[in-house]
Formats: C-alpha cells, structure tokens, sequence
C-alpha cells in the first residue's frame, strides 16, 4: 500500500526544479556586470519531456505516441546565441528580474500545495477533527 500520492512526488520534483531556476536566475543577476559572462538557463521543456516519458500507457493504436523511460534530470545550458553588451556579456538583465519573479510566483504556489497535501492527511490521520 502506497502511503503518498503521486501528487506528493511530482509537487517535489516541481520545487526541486523551481529552486534550481532560482539559482541559476540569480547567478545570472549577480554576473550582470561580468565580462564575457554567458547568462543560463534551466531548460524546462527538457525536464518536462523527461517526464512525460516516465508515463506508463496502453497503446491501442500504432498512431498514439509512444512513452518510454528516461532520465528526469534538468538541464541548465548556457546561452551563447545573445549578446547584450559590449564586453561579451548577455545577460538581460530585465528579462532575468521577470523570470526571478515568475518563478517565485510558481514556487510559492507548489508549496502552498504540497502544505495542503500534507494538512488533508493531518486530518485524515486525526480522524477529522
């Protein structure tokens, strides 16, 4: 018998791809003035692809998308086709402040999710009360 949902598995690996983004936001915030700095980024259509591909799924029809298993490791890239600044450096500086926000915004949300899942089984546990 499986204790936790997989709500609760997905919702971890949401924050742990979330603080990833952080880090990497505020690196590059902190290399705005760096020469040569390359700005990063946390490729999120990676991350998701790799966990589509973990779905288990009945194919009743050789037209349906296949799934498959892979790795759920994110990828952080360097972004190398930009440059904003005369000394090589291409961090956006705006764009770098709206992506920090954005991604603040969604990992609030996750955690207020994650507190709900575990206050509805603290209730469960205390018989309702």
């Amino acid at each position: 018998m499986k204790l936790f949902s997989n709500t609760i598995q997905s919702i971890e690996k949401a924050i742990t791809f979330s603080t990833a983004k952080q880090k990497v936001t505020s690196n590059n915030i902190a290399n705005v003035d760096t020469p040569n700095y390359k700005a990063q980024e946390v490729r999120f259509n990676q991350a998701l692809g790799n966990e589509m591909q973990k779905l288990q799924a009945l194919k009743t029809n050789n037209q349906h998308i296949d799934f498959g298993s892979s790795s759920s490791n994110y990828r952080i890239m360097s972004r190398n086709s930009t440059r904003y600044q005369q000394n090589g450096n291409n961090v956006d500086i705006d764009q770098e402040m709206t992506d920090l926000a954005k991604n603040q915004i969604q990992y609030n949300a996750l955690i207020d999710r994650l507190s709900s899942k575990f206050n509805s089984l603290k209730t469960v546990i205390k018989g309702g009360n």
